[in-house]
């Protein structure tokens, strides 16, 4: 009697593996870019104004996202660079510029919010404005850009987070991309037919003898 042992068939794990992947790295350069171009649009927008009363007189002050803080704008062409640089680099390097890419997000988070309701900015503009240090900005209101700016950062922070969940799928520059010293070895000739005409003319088109007794 004959046993038949049954071969099991492997699980199709690496299709959904696979898919979650593009799916990730999709959404991730997707968030990267517009968080990055929305924090950096963000911070050349108007954050602040106010008025500054100096000898009976008064006067308006506006401030804008770079004046505030620079840390947003900062962080984020960091974050850009890490977000091409994840795939340049693989295994704990790719760890590494993934953690860099959410501490980049996570501080333009924190640095839009705590800059909008920073009053140093517009002080500081009365102050040289009016001649006076003691001089500061009444009426102070601020706009929903620093806002905008942590929406940025917020995009930024998911990008590295996906990153670091699904950066081991994601591809990485291979070695096509790369110049070794080794020469490439020749392509053989192929071989001329002696009754044939045409790969006669064909060999001394390439250089070759085609009677293969010297160079042509």
């Amino acid at each position: 009697m004959e046993y038949v042992t049954a071969v099991p068939h492997p699980r199709p794990e690496a299709a959904p593996s696979a898919r979650a992947g593009r799916r990730s790295l999709a959404l991730a350069l997707l968030c990267g870019a517009l968080g990055a171009a929305v924090a950096l649009l963000a911070t050349r927008q108007q954050w602040s104004q106010g008025t500054a009363t100096v000898a009976g007189g008064s006067f308006p002050l506006t401030a804008r996202g770079s004046d505030v803080t620079g840390v947003p704008a900062a962080l984020a062409v960091v974050g850009l660079a890490a977000l091409v640089a994840v795939f340049a680099v693989r295994r704990a390097g790719r760890l590494v510029v993934a953690a860099l890419l959410t501490l980049s997000g996570a501080g333009i988070v924190v640095a839009a919010l705590l800059g909008a309701s920073d009053t140093t900015a517009l002080d500081e503009r009365a102050a040289r404005a009016s001649g006076d240090t003691s001089a500061t900005v009444h009426a102070l209101s601020h706009t929903a850009w620093p806002y905008v700016a942590a929406a940025g950062g917020v995009l930024i922070l998911l990008a590295g987070l996906l990153a670091l969940r699904y950066g081991r799928l994601w591809p990485a520059m291979s070695g096509r991309y790369e110049r070794s010293g080794a020469p490439r070895p020749r392509r053989a000739a192929p071989a001329v037919d002696p009754d044939r005409p045409e790969d006669l003319w064909k060999a001394l088109d390439r250089g070759e003898d085609p009677t293969g007794t010297g160079p042509a």
